[in-house]
């Protein structure tokens, strides 16, 4: 073997075994230490509502934790995936000894509207960093931009988010994926163009961002790489601006939807030759589709709905206009590609035969308020890739069919809720992600769910059987469920202990069944529950202290119970409380000055108890009904893919019942009213600034309306009726000019009722019961004695009107006279020395005369001194 042979083997064989000794050490790498301290401090400024950071222990590898990834060779911390763990508390700047981290996602979390930290700026090898609706407020700091090679930012839907300037954005030439909806870009009016330089940027997020131009004027503008456009839910108020058709000669999805746009579409948007998605729709858009559409080949979206187009549909899109209100086969026989099929929200009647086929093989299938019925469907069963199937309000009064239980299982989301369906739902595993059977006629008892289920929603049917059989059924034990509403039912029972199963619930609703016992402890494990709703069934006992683990619970409702225990203290301490409603279940005692700790509370219904005592004094602590507000969509609000799920609530805001769905976020109430509270009405109330629904009716209150109640401009309804108060009413009340609701009878109020708009438009009846009231509406005028702070009262009106002349007069006179004097001194010189000279005059004299009064009197004083 020659030199040059034996040194290869020997570099072959010293390589090998330098690769081994490498991957050697290299497998008993661990994380680093500072890194790792660094971790478990973030760890300890937030809280884990689903303890989803336990694997974050000082005795475990880092690198093992759950949502931490190392780099293999060096093992430093390169990405941290937290998002979807609704976290919540303070992200420690702890984070900055990350060095190598380039991966942040704290997504779907809960900061409670906190700012985001300035800190990340200095986080320089991060690439991706996403916050989408993490519960961020305040001004998006500009730092943000210091990080020059961020590739993905995602800041969506945070709804208090809002900018100054967007200047900082230019830096970042890197970003490929941005995404800002919801944030407030209103000030940012350069927008348009500082995005337009982002050389890199292929995805373009902009959806409610409460922009208002498209700057139409702009001749030419070109996003280089840009694939996705999302503009919609925004106020472009104008028409499709001429430079849209040279935006982007790759773009794959257009989005102009929920404006105000107006004009016809230009031409120039077949441009768009790899166009896939194009959603037009609720504008104001007029003329006639383009013919150039049908040169979109690859077009396989295209929403243009709730529009003014007039005009055939061109024929190479494969579809033609529908006349009349009637859909049936022949509409769909050239229609075999079709795989999104939405006729939602139209007058249209599907008409179809019973044994009909169709061409197509949906995907999706959005057919709410669409005439379908009132037979079943027969047609979905010959659909193999439904995924979709939302057919809500179709007017199906049917039984459902033996072979659509089966069938579910292989659709994603079904929707099939206030219909008529009828029939026996047999004892099926659910596999559908979700599926809303909710106000039909359905019988039985509750399903098995798989671990895929995750909203289940049978309201308003007839469904039976103990509650117990269905938590405790070892087939549910292995569920992902987060949305439960079998309210309105015929379910019974008592509750079992089972609840440890049901981790993963978010909102829960059992109300209006036949429940009865107590509630149990083991509800304190539903750690990420945001809404209980237990009212109108037999429960009793107290609450249990257990809740208090459940520190995200912003809706708690066990109204029209039995419970006749005390408002528990502890109530307090349930910071994210946003609804307490308590109506009816026999509560005693005091309302408990822990009330007024929950800062975040919207709706206090307390009414129709045996609560006795003073109102607290310290309702003015409430700040969400002081001051304006985020709302908490999430406490009243579950969105998912196709749907999302309302919390309802009945309130009595204006003497009446009524169910509050969607609008439920934007209401703030407090019914205290048919309870036993005495005391008067405590002027702190005055500065809750945007309660809209005041009831203290039908209890033993006394004293006066507080004097600043107009104040209060948001006051939509007052019902202080059935009391012991008295005084005047308070002229400030005439200010509430959204006031719509008014009942002050049968108290001892007296004096004129103020003039206003407002007060003189409610019936009497809103009056009587008040002796001493008078003035309109009521029938009894007022006398000279009756007087009312703000109404000139009657007979007064000439003398004060006397009065009021001497006054003026008085003053005119004191300016003409002083001016007279004054002004001639000031232009007659020769006057001016002749009056100080007699001013100087009149002071020797004065002088003079003093001394020798003076003197006089000194001399007398001796004489009688000496004597």
């Amino acid at each position: 073997m020659d030199n040059s042979s034996a040194t290869r083997v020997f570099f072959l064989i010293w390589f090998f075994a330098a690769t081994f000794s490498f991957c050697k050490v290299n497998s008993n790498i661990s994380c680093n230490k500072k890194e790792k301290q660094a971790l478990l401090n973030l760890k300890r400024g937030l809280t884990d509502p689903w303890n989803a950071l336990s694997s974050w222990s000082d005795q475990e590898d880092c690198c093992k934790w759950a949502g931490v990834h190392c780099d293999n060779k060096t093992a430093r911390v390169t990405k941290l995936q937290l998002g979807n763990l609704n976290l919540n508390g303070e992200i420690s700047p702890s984070l900055l000894e990350l060095e190598h981290l380039n991966y942040l996602d704290l997504s779907i979390s809960n900061f409670n509207c906190t700012r985001i930290p300035s800190f990340l700026s200095s986080m320089g090898s991060m690439r991706h960093l996403n916050l989408a609706s993490a519960g961020f407020c305040g001004l998006i700091p500009h730092q943000l931009g210091n990080i020059s090679d961020l590739r993905y930012l995602n800041l969506g839907y945070n709804l208090g988010l809002y900018v100054h300037s967007l200047h900082w954005m230019s830096s970042l030439s890197s970003m490929k994926f941005l995404d800002m909806s919801s944030v407030n870009l209103s000030s940012a009016l350069d927008w348009l163009q500082i995005m337009s330089r982002l050389s890199s940027l292929s995805e373009l997020y902009l959806q409610n961002c409460h922009l208002d131009s498209l700057n139409p004027s702009l001749g030419f503008l070109n996003f280089t790489s840009l694939l996705v456009l999302d503009l919609s839910v925004n106020l472009f108020i104008h028409e499709i601006p001429s430079w849209f058709s040279n935006i982007s000669s790759t773009l794959l999805e257009l989005d102009l939807s929920s404006n105000v746009l107006k004009g016809e579409i230009p031409c120039g948007v077949s441009n768009f030759q790899n166009l896939e998605h194009l959603v037009l729709g609720l504008n104001y858009l007029t003329g006639k589709i383009p013919e150039s559409f049908g040169q979109l080949k690859h077009l396989t979206v295209l929403d243009l709905e709730l529009n003014y187009f007039s005009g055939p549909i061109p024929h190479p899109l494969g579809i033609y206009l529908i006349c009349g209100s009637t859909v049936d086969e022949v509409f769909f026989t050239k229609l075999s590609k079709l795989k999104y099929l939405d006729l939602s929200r139209t007058p249209l009647f599907f008409n179809v035969n019973s044994n009909w086929v169709p061409p197509f093989q949906l995907i999706y299938a959005h057919m709410s308020s669409c005439k379908i019925g009132p037979s079943f469907p027969a047609w979905l069963q010959t659909q193999r890739s439904l995924k979709v199937l939302l057919m809500s309000m179709s007017g199906i009064l049917d039984k459902a069919p033996s072979w659509f239980w089966n069938w579910t299982s292989n659709v994603d989301f079904v929707n099939l809720s206030a219909n008529n369906i009828e029939g026996d739902v047999p004892n099926l595993l659910v596999n559908s992600t979700v599926l809303d059977l909710s106000s039909n006629h359905l019988k039985g008892q509750l399903p098995r769910l798989s671990a895929n289920v995750r909203v289940l929603n049978v309201a308003n049917n007839l469904f039976s059987g103990p509650i117990s059989t269905f938590l405790c059924q070892k087939t549910n034990r292995k569920n992902k469920l987060q949305v439960l509403d079998a309210s309105n039912n015929l379910l019974s029972g008592e509750f079992s202990h089972c609840w440890r199963y049901w981790q993963s619930l978010i909102h829960l609703n059992l109300g209006s069944n036949r429940l009865s016992g107590r509630i149990p402890n083991s509800m304190g494990s539903l750690v990420a529950l945001k809404a209980l709703r237990l009212p109108n069934n037999s429960i009793y006992g107290d609450i249990p202290s257990s809740l208090q683990k459940c520190s995200n619970l912003g809706l708690l409702d066990i109204g029209e119970n039995n419970l006749s225990m005390t408002i528990p203290l502890w109530i307090g301490e349930m910071k994210s409380l946003t609804i307490l409603r308590l109506r009816s279940s026999g509560f005693r005692g005091h309302i408990p000055l822990q009330t007024c700790q929950l800062s975040s509370l919207r709706i206090l219904d307390l009414a129709n108890n045996s609560l006795s005592g003073p109102i607290p004094k310290c309702l003015n602590f409430i700040n969400s009904m002081a001051m304006p507000h985020i709302e908490n969509y999430e406490t009243m609000e579950y969105f998912e893919d196709a749907g999302t799920y309302f919390e309802s609530l009945m309130l009595v805001p204006k003497g009446r019942e009524l169910r509050y769905e969607e609008n439920l976020i934007f209401v703030s109430i407090i019914d205290l009213s048919s309870n036993n509270l005495s005391g008067s009405i405590p002027n702190e109330i005055s500065v809750l600034f945007q309660l809209h629904f005041l009831n203290l009716s039908r209890n033993h209150l006394t004293g006066k309306i507080p004097e600043k109640i107009g104040t209060m401009k948001e006051l939509e309804s007052i019902d202080l009726s059935r009391n012991h108060l008295s005084g005047e009413i308070p002229p400030s009340m005439s200010n509430l000019t959204f006031l719509s609701y008014l009942d002050l009878s049968y108290n001892n109020f007296s004096g004129r009722i103020p003039l206003s708009t407002q007060l003189q438009s409610f019936d009497a009846l809103r009056y009587t019961g008040n002796p001493e009231l008078c003035g309109a509406p009521l029938r009894k005028n007022c006398t000279k004695e009756q007087k009312s702070d703000g109404d000139t009262p009657l007979g007064n009106a000439e003398d004060e009107s006397e009065t009021s002349w001497f006054y003026i007069g008085l003053g005119v006179g004191f300016a003409l006279g002083f001016w007279g004097v004054c002004g001639a001194l000031f232009f007659k010189r020769t006057w001016r020395h002749a009056y100080f000279r007699f001013v100087y005059d009149m002071k020797d004299q004065a002088y003079v005369t003093t001394v020798l009064k003076v003197n006089w009197i000194c001399k007398k004083f001796k004489k009688l001194t000496f004597w």
